[in-house]
């Protein structure tokens, strides 16, 4: 079907299922970019149906031949000669955004911040000195003032505090001071006294400088890291040396556990989980068993702690088994209790499971948070727009910008950085920060190779402007200074979810801000929001796309000498459109930027159909209307040829999301699942890659990987 008439459809089933194996390595658009595979029409795939605005407007377009301008090769032509290119309207046949109605909602916030400083508690002189020179900090946060009293005490604690309010330090400064008072003295030979669990690389990489600071005084105490992606053979050799703080995520752990003869916990003393909630999501149960089995063989003492923002059944189960005794520390329960009537404490004996579903989450004091409402067809340039305004017009912002997939973080990648940072001009290939436009674009996910993922993590750490594209892989524990805008392009799987991603901007203090994006379809999500106490404000579209009036790039070329008339809407409309046909321009380029950007969409429609069961109703595949969400992948139609999932192969991929830890203690076949469902944080045992290559033609239908 032409591109001027380009039927929009209505998805009335799940997309196609992807089979790909977990740590590979994506391709870009400008090589050649997996095929699909040729599925056989089925009774289930896409239902078509257009509405009578949509045939009307496909008849007269087909009865109009084009200009000759227009029919003549684009590749031969200019950027500047290039003529306008007439797409679907980006503002026609749109559903109409419903007003948000919710009740005003008392937000939980925590003083992050106390009076006291660290001289007042009994801690050796240098490292009261490292704390305030090396690492700046005067005063103790309320987390810290809490917990470092109780952990000195060499007590166990399980310790709920908000992301970014500092738990790091809070078992760091008490770790680092038992350690070097020790008698005699520890030597690197010893082996490992302290062990930390956290579940991704880069909280690993950052957990591990942050004890490199604090131990600069005391150089006899070594810190040492482990996690996948690295050479085990360098990971041997660093343990054959000797390593007395290891830090270390848990699958590359039990991968030296059981191969690594030299590793032993003799004279493990403390054991700390940081992120617990995040390890037992994402199916590390098992291997934080198999952890504490190892430790309990070696040594029955030692001090535990566990740190989380959020504090859920899996987390209470887990300080069951690994603490003795624990303080409990939630500095949010102390604010409620504080804001809570009279009238209301002797109502406290409610049952736990109704706790955890209506858990109020603390959030930081200066932290704004915004929403907006935006239909599928104008996604990509309400995005777009949003970017220049805050990272062209104003100065100093730092963003990140969460999707639901690595194959969409590839695309919009590729996308942005050619479009607007001029990049389609120069045909610039493989660069981290093109910067015509000012714009330095990166980007982080879990099929990216190890050492590029840190090369990444730390240009975006040092640099004080920049747009992160990303997946949930850094969403969790991780402090990247100056960060001034989280944006959430696909919605998180639960409000726990949504309060870990803000919490990357105003740490510790500082301002920030996040905007959540939302279809229509989607609005009850807000409610959802409030009744966890989150409270967030709306931001107008229009407000947003009013910002490319700035930008004369995306001026409509008119006859005459007609000047812009302010912010008329009808002119940001058609900068709106011009912006999406240079979007739309650049994916139908070539062959395989339209086959990659058709992968992009399926991923999305795939990590769609994964939301939880309680979800379903805001977020379900049959409110998506396929034509207008490939609007904001840069398609002009409506891909033909997306096949329906297996209505029991979908099943499995959304019980495979709710419940992994189950799925480890069941038959073989399903543990491969479970690698490949959590392989974004996995050890990077090329082992068990190997493995699921091999029963890849073996699953059954639905047993496949749903990109995160």
């Amino acid at each position: 079907m032409a591109a001027g008439g380009a039927l929009l459809l209505n998805v009335r089933s799940p997309p196609s299922r992807q089979s790909k194996a977990p740590k590979r390595k994506l391709q870009s658009p400008h090589g050649n970019p997996p095929s699909k595979r040729k599925c056989k029409p089925s009774a289930s795939s896409f239902k078509k149906r257009a509405t009578e605005d949509d045939i009307r407007e496909n008849r007269n377009s087909s009865k109009k031949p084009l200009p000759k301008k227009q029919s003549s090769d684009s590749r031969n032509e200019t950027p500047k000669s290039r003529p306008f290119v007439k797409t679907s309207n980006l503002f026609k046949n749109n559903p109409d955004i419903p007003e948000i109605h919710r009740k005003a909602v008392q937000q939980v916030q925590e003083d992050v911040f106390t009076s006291d400083s660290f001289s007042q508690l009994d801690l050796h002189p240098h490292l009261i000195s490292t704390i305030t020179t090396v690492l700046k900090i005067c005063s103790m946060t309320s987390v810290q003032k809490q917990t470092i009293p109780v952990l000195l005490q060499g007590k166990d604690a399980l310790v709920r505090s908000q992301t970014g309010s500092g738990k790091t330090l809070a078992y760091g400064i008490p770790l680092v001071q038992s350690l070097q008072g020790m008698k005699p003295k520890i030597q690197r030979s010893d082996g490992p006294y302290a062990l930390i669990l956290v579940p991704t690389r880069e909280l690993a990489l950052q957990s591990f400088e942050t004890m490199q600071k604090l131990l600069k005084p005391f150089a006899w105490i070594v810190p040492g890291v482990l996690m996948g992606g690295e050479k085990r053979k360098s990971e041997k050799a660093r343990l054959r040396k000797g390593i007395n703080i290891l830090i270390s995520t848990p699958g590359r752990l039990v991968d030296h556990i059981k191969s690594t003869e030299c590793i032993h916990f003799r004279r493990t003393q403390w054991l700390i989980i940081d992120e617990a909630d995040r390890i037992l999501d994402l199916g590390f149960e098992k291997d934080v068993a198999v952890i504490l089995n190892a430790l309990n063989a070696e040594r029955e003492t030692r001090q535990n702690v566990l740190l989380s923002a959020t504090l859920t059944e899996g987390v209470t189960r887990l300080a069951d088994i690994s603490l003795n005794d624990p303080v409990s520390i939630s500095i949010a329960d102390k604010i409620q209790d504080r804001l809570k009537p009279a009238s209301q404490e002797g109502k406290d004996a409610i049952s736990s499971s109704t706790f955890m579903d209506q858990e109020n989450f603390a959030v930081p004091e200066k932290l704004k948070q915004y929403v907006i409402m935006v239909p599928s067809k104008l996604r990509l340039v309400t995005l777009a727009a949003f970017i220049l305004e805050k990272c062209k017009f104003e100065k100093r912002n730092k963003m990140i910008v969460f999707f639901s997939s690595c194959e969409q973080v590839e695309f919009y990648y590729e996308l942005l950085l050619k479009v607007l940072s001029g990049g389609l001009e120069s045909e610039q290939h493989e660069c981290l920060s093109v910067s015509s436009a000012g714009f330095q674009f990166l980007r982080l996910h879990g099929n990216m190779e190890q050492e590029e993922r840190t090369e990444v993590f730390q240009e975006f750490l040092k640099s004080k402007t920049g747009i992160l594209l990303c997946t949930d892989v850094a969403a969790r524990g991780l402090d990247l200074p100056q960060v001034t805008w989280i944006i959430q392009y696909n919605a998180p799987a639960s409000p726990a979810e949504y309060i870990h991603r803000i919490g990357r901007t105003a740490r510790i203090g500082c301002h920030g801000n996040s905007l959540l994006v939302l279809a229509p379809s989607e609005a009850e999500y807000v409610s959802l929001l409030a009744s966890h106490k989150i409270n967030v404000s709306e931001i107008k579209m229009e407000k947003v796309l009013s910002s490319l009036m700035k930008d004369n790039r995306f001026k409509l070329s008119r006859s005459g000498n007609k000047k812009s008339c302010g912010t008329n809407p009808q002119e940001v409309r058609e900068r709106a459109t011009v912006l999406q046909t240079k979007f739309e321009n650049y994916v139908h380029s070539s062959e395989g930027t339209v086959r990659w950007a058709k992968k992009a969409l399926q991923s999305f429609l795939c990590a769609y159909t994964t939301y939880p069961r309680n979800l379903k109703h805001i977020f379900h595949i049959k409110s998506l209307h396929l034509g207008h969400v490939a609007k904001s992948f840069g398609l002009r139609d409506a891909p033909q040829n997306l096949s329906a999932l297996p209505t029991v192969g979908l099943k499995k991929k959304i019980k495979a999301r709710q419940k992994r830890s189950d799925l480890l203690k069941k038959t073989h076949g399903k543990r491969r699942l479970a690698e490949i469902l959590r392989s974004e944080y996995s050890s990077g045992m090329d082992t068990g890659v190997s493995k699921v290559k091999k029963k890849k033609k073996q699953r059954k239908p639905g047993n496949q990987k749903i990109p995160t």
